[in-house]
């Protein structure tokens, strides 16, 4: 009985702040809140349209003013899905050490076009790629602990498919041990 009055009390004082304690009151925006909030969400680190789509319907936005925010976006080139797949192919090449495969499924994953997503793995040169994959195999060649060599080989093997490499690339890597 006293958790409901104390609650209840608790409501009535927020409430004559004009303080809601409920959570499942949406907040609500207009056309140009929504299209200057989108401007800092896309200008804070690349983004692709279906990112800043989930962001519109998640404020509750009707499609009617989604598109229009998207067009703006486009126009005011904050939003721009080439200079996108560059970003994200450097940046997980790099920082992650991600193979083409998985980049390449990842921004498949987000609707990126296939021009796109060409354009971006362009990022990455032959000569860089080719050392990473070397650097990244002698640093998990000493890591890789266990029994026999297969046993080696499977963890590396693994480790590598899960990043996105090359089963060439690592099969050749593999057959070098």
């Amino acid at each position: 009985m006293g958790g409901f009055f104390y609650l209840s009390f608790l409501r009535t004082s927020y409430e004559r702040k004009g303080i809601s304690i409920f959570m499942n009151q949406k907040q609500t925006f207009t056309l140009v809140e929504a299209q200057q909030k989108l401007e800092h969400f896309c200008a804070y680190q690349e983004r692709c349209h279906q990112e800043v789509i989930a962001k519109l319907k998640a404020m509750g936005m009707i499609p009617a003013a989604i598109d229009m925010i998207v067009s703006h976006l486009i126009q005011s080139n904050y939003l721009n899905e080439t200079r996108f797949a560059q970003s994200y192919a450097r940046g997980k090449f790099r920082i992650k050490k991600w193979g083409k495969v998985r980049i390449k499924r990842e921004l498949k994953a987000r609707k990126i076009s296939d021009y796109n997503i060409k354009l971006g793995l362009r990022e990455i040169s032959a000569t860089e790629y080719d050392a990473a994959f070397w650097a990244l195999f002698e640093k998990q060649k000493e890591r890789v602990k266990g029994g026999s060599a297969a046993e080696k080989k499977k963890k590396i093997l693994a480790f590598f498919s899960y990043r996105g490499w090359e089963s060439e690339l690592i099969y050749q890597a593999l057959n070098a041990l």
